[in-house]
């Protein structure tokens, strides 16, 4: 075969693999809507979706009661970001149901009150941490700004998830994008079970560094703030707060007789128990509320 062609055969060859591979990802519109789903693509390292979504379900920042403390942490550290100035991957851990991701949802809807468009909101599921580094390539280079959120963040074991989480939080050789920041809440405080990291200790052969490699992954966060039981005064600081809001006109004794009742067939206090309260009431009322919180 001459050497013309082979080049064309060459050539040939060269085309009908460019045909086969995927084309690559398009920008996205982060202008479109305020938030985003992400959706990786199969299989990873290929691209993915980010979906707007239509509308944030969320509550006001000034309707969470008993946080008081971990409101101001968030809210200013948002702001700061928005503004273009240093701030932290945050964690959120504790009790179940005492408003992490609300809070996460809420001070997006503050800072953006504040500098309208400035901020959109990624939610990513924790079963696709792992395509994470591929979400920020996507997002490097925006201009504006993105806060991602994944709620309920937890590992079993030792997965892709929980490499690529790590690698994201310590910046990497490419370092975290200017225009990212990244938000979790989780129900254990150091994201993995108790018994999954005794067992790493016994089987180790240096069982200190194996513990301290996984706990160390929450030590990563910057910000790492604690969530817990709420007492019966915050409770009712809670329930009357939402009353308030949607117009549900009972006197605080029947409010309060009532948040208690329902309280105890709910086995405890938080405050998804007095949204779910409030929800409850205004039916039974007539009173129209927004669908969730």
């Amino acid at each position: 075969m001459d050497l013309r062609r082979l080049m064309e055969t060459l050539t040939r060859i060269a085309e009908a693999v460019e045909r086969l591979a995927p084309p690559p990802p398009p920008r996205p519109d982060l202008a479109g809507a305020e938030g985003f789903v992400w959706h990786p693509a199969t299989p990873p390292a290929t691209g993915g979706l980010l979906l707007p979504v239509a509308r944030i379900a969320r509550v006001d920042i000034s309707l969470l009661q008993g946080i008081e403390r971990q409101k101001g942490i968030i809210l200013e550290n948002t702001r700061r970001f928005v503004r273009g100035l240093p701030a932290n991957n945050a964690m959120l851990w504790g009790a179940r149901g005492m408003g992490k991701s609300s809070l996460v949802k809420a001070a997006h809807a503050a800072a953006n009150a504040e500098r309208p468009g400035s901020l959109a909101l990624i939610e990513i599921q924790r079963e696709d941490i792992a395509s994470l580094p591929d979400l920020l390539r996507l997002l490097r280079g925006e201009s504006r700004r993105c806060l991602i959120f994944c709620d309920d963040l937890s590992f079993e074991r030792e997965d892709a998830g929980y490499k690529a989480l790590k690698s994201v939080l310590d910046g990497g050789i490419e370092g975290r994008p200017e225009n990212v920041l990244f938000y979790a809440t989780s129900n254990r405080r150091h994201l993995m079970p108790r018994d999954m990291i005794e067992n790493e200790r016994s089987t180790a052969i240096n069982p200190s560094e194996a513990t301290e490699e996984k706990v160390s992954l929450s030590d990563r966060f910057g910000l790492w703030i604690g969530f817990h039981n709420c007492d019966q005064a915050v409770f009712f600081a809670m329930v009357e707060g939402y009353a308030g809001a949607f117009g549900i006109g009972l006197e605080p004794e029947q409010l309060h007789a009532a948040a208690v009742e329902w309280s105890v067939t709910r086995g405890g206090r938080s405050g998804r128990v007095a949204w779910q309260f409030i929800q409850d009431l205004a039916g039974r009322l007539g009173v129209t509320v927004p669908a969730s919180g």
